[in-house]
């Protein structure tokens, strides 16, 4: 038995476990679709900035950042779709799967273009998951 195993088995004797149930992985409140918003924005505005520059240097390193920025994105949409969102979200917006999946492929296009076109719908994809995790938190 390792030291931690034989701290724990103490620690369940002292305090016994106790079964909590939560919505989500930590208190509700912790999870807001803006964080993929202001990724996404920042998204666009290298995009905007890279089509605006003759500098190679720059646009070498805005790519560089675009790139970090849209793995954020899919980063904090998979947060919201794996940690928050629940069954019975799914339920009753029947689009969510689709949304994600969308918003998520999106999010990598941006990596492969610096069409601001695609940021926007990125932008709008968001922007309808956003509408609809505010509708799951008036329930």
């Amino acid at each position: 038995m390792t030291l931690i195993s034989r701290l724990f088995a103490v620690l369940d004797r002292v305090v016994p476990p106790v079964a909590v149930h939560a919505h989500c992985d930590l208190p509700c409140g912790v999870y807001d679709p803006a964080q993929a918003r202001i990724e996404a924005e920042s998204v666009k505005a290298i995009m905007e900035k890279y089509n605006a520059s003759d500098d190679h240097d720059f646009k070498t390193r805005a790519l560089f950042i675009k790139e970090q920025r849209a793995e954020l994105v899919k980063h904090h949409l998979w947060v919201l779709w794996t940690d928050y969102f629940k069954p019975a979200h799914a339920e009753k917006f029947p689009e969510l799967h689709e949304l994600f999946w969308r918003a998520t492929k999106v999010a990598g296009d941006t990596k492969k273009t610096n069409d601001v076109a695609v940021a926007d719908k990125l932008l709008a994809d968001i922007a309808e998951i956003d509408r609809i995790f505010w509708e799951t938190k008036k329930a």
